[in-house]
This record gives C-alpha cells, sequence and structure tokens, in this order.
C-alpha cells in the first residue's frame, strides 16, 4: 500500500506539524497505567523534533460524547508524554480557538504541545467540516500515526489531509506493513486464531480469513455457538442464536477448529471447582471458560507447522487465573514459531505483554479494530484519506 512517508514532507526549520497519536491509554488516580501507546510514538514524533519541527499533538482518550469530562483529560497523558521526552510537554486549554493558535503559533522550534481530548468536541466523532478546518489551520503539515484509530472517519484522521501536505508516521507505517502483508501475500500455511466473546463482532474478519488461511482456530466464548451449530450441549455458556446459522457455514468450509475440550465452571471466579469436559457435553449450569488441554495441543500443533500466523482474541477468561491456561498455552506457541507472527490487538497483545512474550513476536498491534478491519476490507477511512493526500 502506497503511503506518503514523513521523508515526503518537505518541512523546515520552525515547520508546525499537527500529529494526530493514538494515546487512548488507561488511567489509574489520574495517572498513565499503561504506556506503551505513548512510547510506540516516539520514533515519529523524535524524527520530527530532529528536523526543527514544533510539534501539535492531538488524541483522545475514552468517550466524552463531545463535552468536557475532567477524568478523561489529556492531562496525565501530557505529563507522561513530556516523561518519555525529556521535556516539558504543555497541555492546551481547548482544542481550538484564539488561545490555542497563539500557543501553537509561539511553540519554540524542537518541542511538543498536546490538544486537550479531541472528543471533547463534538465535531470530532461527527466528522464536522468546521472542526476539521480549524483544527489544520493550526499547523502546515500533518501526519497520522494514529494506526488504532484510523479505522474511524472522524474530523481529526480524514478532515487534515484534505487541506494539509500529509503523510504517515512510523508506528502507522509498520502496522501497515505489517497487517497488509497478512492480505496480500502471507507465506503458507498460514494459521489464524481468534477468540473473543462474540461471533457477530468478528464474523466479516473470519469470512475474510478463511479466503487466505489454511485454519481457522476458534477459542474463547464465541466457540459455543460454533458448538451449537454442530449439535452440542453447552450449558450455560454464551451462545449467539441468531448466529448458529453462520457458524454452521463458516464450519462447512473444513477449515475452522473449534475445541474439542473445555474448562468449565458454575461461576467465573478464581475459588470455583473447575473440571474438563468434552466441548460438547458440558452439563446444565456450567459454561466453558477456557479451552482444555487437547484442544490447547491441537491448536499449538497447527501454530508450530505454521509460516505465517496471525492471533486476535483470548482463549478464555485469561483475566482469571484458573482460566488463564488455554490463553498462556496459545501465546507460548506463537512466540516460538518460527514463521511471521502478528498479535492483532485488544486482549491477545496485552496477555503476550503479561506473559512477557511481547518481544518474541515479529508485530503487536496497537489497534484491535483497526487491525482487523484492515485485514477484512484491505483499507481504512485513514490510510485513503493519506493516499488521496498525495495525488492532490
Amino acid at each position: 500500500m502506497n503511503l506518503p512517508r514523513l521523508e515526503d514532507l518537505p518541512l523546515e526549520q520552525g515547520s508546525r506539524v499537527l500529529v494526530r497519536v493514538d494515546f487512548n491509554v488507561p488511567l489509574r488516580d489520574g495517572h498513565v497505567e499503561d504506556d506503551l501507546r505513548i512510547t510506540t510514538a516516539r520514533p515519529t514524533l523524535e524524527w520530527l523534533l530532529e528536523r526543527g519541527a514544533r510539534v501539535i499533538a492531538c488524541g483522545h482518550l475514552g468517550r466524552p460524547k463531545g463535552v468536557p469530562v475532567p477524568e478523561v483529560s489529556m492531562a496525565p497523558v501530557a505529563a507522561r508524554l513530556g516523561e518519555v521526552l525529556g521535556f516539558d510537554v504543555p497541555l492546551a486549554p481547548a482544542i481550538v480557538g484564539p488561545e490555542v493558535e497563539e500557543l501553537a503559533a509561539n511553540l519554540e522550534t524542537g518541542r511538543v504541545l498536546m490538544l486537550e481530548n479531541l472528543r471533547f468536541d463534538p465535531g470530532e466523532t461527527k466528522n464536522d467540516p468546521a472542526f476539521a478546518t480549524n483544527l489544520s489551520a493550526l499547523a502546515d503539515y500533518y501526519v497520522n500515526d494514529a494506526f488504532g484509530a484510523s479505522h474511524r472517519a472522524h474530523a481529526s484522521i480524514v478532515g487534515p489531509p484534505l487541506v494539509l501536505p500529509s503523510a504517515g508516521g512510523r508506528l502507522l507505517e509498520r502496522e501497515v506493513e505489517a497487517l497488509g502483508g497478512l492480505v496480500a501475500a502471507p507465506k503458507r500455511p498460514f494459521v489464524a486464531i481468534i477468540g473473543g466473546a462474540k461471533v457477530s463482532d468478528k464474523l466479516g474478519v473470519i469470512r475474510a480469513l478463511l479466503d487466505r488461511c489454511d485454519a481457522v482456530l476458534v477459542g474463547g466464548a464465541m466457540a459455543f455457538t460454533f458448538l451449537t451449530a454442530t449439535g452440542g450441549h453447552v450449558g450455560a455458556s454464551l451462545v449467539e442464536p441468531e448466529m448458529v446459522d453462520e457458524c454452521r457455514d463458516l464450519l462447512a468450509t473444513g477449515r475452522v477448529r473449534i475445541p474439542v475440550d473445555v474448562v468449565i465452571a458454575q461461576a467465573i471466579d478464581e475459588s470455583a471447582p473447575t473440571r474438563i469436559v468434552g466441548a460438547g457435553a458440558i452439563p446444565d449450569g456450567w459454561m466453558g471458560l477456557d479451552i482444555g488441554p487437547e484442544t490447547a495441543a491441537l491448536f499449538i500443533d497447527e501454530i508450530e507447522t505454521a509460516r505465517t500466523v496471525l492471533w486476535n482474541g483470548p482463549m478464555g477468561v485469561f483475566e482469571v487465573a484458573p482460566f488463564a491456561v488455554g490463553t498462556r498455552s496459545v501465546a507460548e506457541a506463537v512466540a516460538a514459531c518460527r514463521g511471521f507472527t502478528v498479535v492483532g490487538g485488544g486482549d491477545s497483545a496485552a496477555a503476550v505483554r503479561e506473559m512477557g512474550l511481547a518481544s518474541e513476536i515479529d508485530h503487536v498491534s496497537t489497534g484491535g479494530g483497526a487491525a482487523l478491519e484492515l485485514i477484512e476490507n484491505g483499507d481504512l477511512p485513514g490510510l485513503r484519506a493519506l493516499r488521496e493526500s498525495q495525488r492532490a
């Protein structure tokens, strides 16, 4: 996918660059709890600063629904970004307006200004042209480094490329290269591992993967809708009845693998008694909460021989220790695989980081929804906007 790069921007000393970042990080007690999304933006920001740019960083946090909410102010994010970069990063009092324009105009060369939460303005999620124009007026150039938000046609994603010379940042470039390779020319065998709660959330990507994959391994709660489609008894496990026929069609391809045994309990609790039973033989009142050891072994065999692996979604309720074994087994197998391995964001990315395996994965995506949509559709609104800017 041919996207404009940082090197394509004709930067001069003192150029102002609006950088859309994905700093939607978890907060605890007013501090950033996990700064991965901040540290992964560092290469783009430092590249710009080293060339004498003045950077206006903008991003969103949470879902304030168009009104200022102090609990999701970007203040903790600006503070942590300053620690990462080694100098203070001031927070603008708003997103646009005369006061922000003055701060952007007077920003020193080689420094960063952080705008307040984009979603404090309803124009962001509504893709309001006036809001996008006012945001773009703060800078001479635009860089999109927010891969995790690029599946949204929001004002800060698709608006600035209409009026400013634009490029993709280093993080976005790396994401597109890794995930785009899964779409264009994956090495075979190509194995995808898909978990999570609902088939309906991932139906499109499963269909897309079946056009490219040799096997799709299904775990997590979504597996019980597939098991229902086979006539299995799943007890009190989560099932989407309206998806049963879809699952039956997917199973008919012969490339979807579902659990053969599961870990069950009557409550999602560390102290709850557990049993391992056949996947289609769960007693009434019990629910499946993890893949069982036989399933894990079958999945590991598929992963070991793969030359390309994509993993998105845990195999069970991995946050609770008795139901984390399947996810850990898959994570370790992906990490040990000699093929090209991609973990597609979300809970599975959190799992490999918590298990200390992230460094052994070829690419850990920062965007769960964006990663899946790129694989499903082959493109994203934010990427299209950059290409159109390049042609303008």
